[in-house]
């Protein structure tokens, strides 16, 4: 869903001039803000924020192609719903609306400031603002938030689409916690504690630095436990944003409306400007971006840019690209090798696949440079601690058949053999690149069979569940991945840390359980120094790419268009550059 700061982060200039202001009763559009990029131009949306305005009214149409992992807050990963959750649940922290590295600024949302820590980093503190209410009118409770906590990351059965932080860090009960749905004792996991209702207290097992940001996600939003039931929550989440949910179809539509329980006083970041806001599923690329041109859609809800044929188009006429966005966002496209299926569990095999890529090819499969440049490593440019290595570098990046070969006869299979590579039935520019690569690998006696699945079951059911990939003969899964927050942490931890793979949701796709990695992370994550994090995710890149488990394709770049119709456009780096989702309106 993301950079390094130090061991408290301070809220000075939280709600700096990029910042959109509190609600407004204007009717009509305020002057552009300091920071504004007025009505456009290319890239506009990268240095600040186009078409600003205070206008109230009208329906915000968000469109998407297939469906989302999940609506509800403690169960998804994907960074546009991390994105778009926070119109109705608010996390303890979040990051300011601002233009690229600017988005990457962390503000308090929900909590009062940033976290209090211990003089021995163990122990976080926050305290919630006051006046918080749910859209029902009830208050928000501390309770609500360890609560959350409890059931994003601790019932793997009911919510298993979310990261792990939580349950890897929070020290655990003297019996393991088997979370809300079996553990019926009123005390919960006891490191998390709420000495009132307006304070979180949080107890880890080892210092770490980054939790200001970890706060961040939407796990931590709170969930009144009576309002919970499981699986079912998504079909009527308590809203404790600036929107509240009208109506939800699965798999179809969801309609959000303001929430009249929330109060401005209590959120200096959002607006309310939409009359309504409408969440369409199931809608093709091209029809998408077919809307967005017309301004019969504000957003493409996804965030990955358009499809292959509307950017030919766009590119070929001055009017339509002055409209668009290309911007980094902390994101990496790859191909995870399963090294728990054989003959990926041989180094050199592994090896194989990462000389015969075509990077070139690769890259034109996917829309050319406009969407990504050719990457060596796992640490995308633009998250500290990336270092320039390319350990499998070839002519021009064009791949090497005869390198690849002698690692084929290296670890035993100098004929080739089969596997299987899957990637999202969505993603065309997905498929063309797995279509790319498997040609690639056929001339070197590997042949993969290309298998697609739905991008929003993609990790719960197939790629992210390692008994299926395990019994199903997967070898090769298409990936792109973007830091859960702007460190090397944020972005490494959930696809390299051996102690991450979980059973279902899982993001260590390769099943890399390195010890000299885990230790690593867990080095760099207790670490005050930043110098010294930093060499340690550069440590953790080099270790990864010895290990041959990833094979980097493109540090990817999005390439957005803007509808006219959409106001408070801005491209931030916290979303893997896509518009900032918390205050669009809409001129209609």
């Amino acid at each position: 869903m993301r950079r390094s700061r130090t061991l408290v982060l301070a809220a000075v200039a939280a709600t700096a001039a990029l910042v959109l202001s509190g609600c407004d009763s204007s009717k009509g559009g305020s002057a552009a803000p300091s920071g504004s990029a007025g009505a456009g131009g290319q890239d506009a949306a990268t240095k600040g924020i186009v078409n600003a305005s205070d206008h109230k009214g009208g329906t915000v149409t968000y469109e998407m192609k297939g469906t989302p992992d999940s609506l509800d807050p403690g169960n998804t990963y994907y960074a546009y719903i991390y994105n778009f959750s926070r119109l109705y649940a608010r996390p303890l922290t979040t990051f300011a609306p601002g233009p690229g590295q600017d988005g990457n600024k962390l503000v308090p949302d929900l909590a009062s400031g940033m976290g209090q820590v211990s003089a021995d980093g163990l122990t976080w503190t926050y305290h919630l603002r006051s006046g918080l209410k749910y859209d029902d009118g009830t208050p928000i409770s501390s309770k609500d938030v360890k609560y959350a906590v409890e059931r994003s990351n601790f019932a793997p059965k009911v919510n298993s689409n979310g990261p792990t932080y939580f349950q890897e860090l929070l020290v655990d009960n003297a019996t393991p916690y088997q979370g809300p749905y079996d553990d019926k004792s009123p005390d919960g996991l006891k490191s998390i504690e709420t000495p009132d209702d307006t304070t979180v207290v949080f107890h880890l097992k080892q210092p770490f630095a980054d939790f200001d940001y970890l706060v961040s996600a939407p796990q931590t939003a709170p969930v009144p436990q009576p309002k919970d039931d499981g699986a079912g929550y998504v079909k009527h989440i308590v809203s404790s944003g600036s929107y509240k949910f009208q109506s939800y179809a699965d798999g179809k539509e969801a309609v959000l409306v303001p929430n009249t329980n929330w109060d401005a006083s209590t959120d200096p970041l959002r607006k309310q400007l939409a009359d309504k806001i409408d969440l369409k599923m199931n809608i093709d690329q091209a029809t998408i971006d077919q809307d967005l041109i017309a301004g019969n859609a504000q957003v493409d809800l996804v965030g990955g840019g358009v499809d292959p044929q509307t950017q030919a188009k766009i590119l070929l006429d001055p009017k339509l690209k002055a409209k668009t966005d290309n911007a980094y966002g902390g994101r990496l496209v790859y191909m995870a090798i399963n090294s728990h299926q054989a003959p990926f569990d041989n180094t050199d095999c592994r090896k194989a696949v990462q000389l015969a890529i075509d990077k070139v090819a690769v890259q034109t499969a996917e829309g050319g440079p406009i969407r990504g440049q050719i990457a060596t490593s796992v640490l995308p440019p633009d998250i500290p601690g990336h270092a320039d290595i390319a350990p499998f570098a070839t002519a021009g990046n064009k791949g090497d058949a005869s390198k690849a070969k002698d690692a084929l006869k290296a670890c035993g299979h100098p004929e080739g053999f089969k596997t299987t590579l899957i990637a999202r039935t969505e993603r065309k520019a997905e498929i063309a690149a797995a279509t790319a690569i498997q040609s690639q690998l056929k001339t070197i006696g590997i042949e993969a069979d290309i298998q697609q699945f739905p991008q929003g079951k993609y990790f719960s059911d197939y790629a992210g569940v390692p008994n299926f990939i395990n019994s199903k003969g997967v070898g090769l899964m298409m990936m792109q991945w973007g830091a859960d927050w702007p460190t090397g942490y944020g972005f490494l931890q959930q696809i390299v840390d051996g102690r991450a793979i979980k059973d279902s949701g899982n993001s260590n796709l390769s099943q890399l359980n390195d010890p000299a990695v885990n230790k690593l992370l867990d080095d760099a994550g207790s670490n005050a120094d930043k110098a010294a994090r930093e060499k340690d995710y550069a440590a953790i890149d080099k270790q990864v790419m010895d290990d041959a488990v990833i094979v980097p394709l493109t540090d990817f770049k999005v390439f957005l268009y803007r509808s006219d119709t959409a106001t408070n456009l801005v491209s931030t780096s916290a979303f893997s550059g896509e518009y900032d989702y918390l205050n669009i309106g809409t001129t209609k």
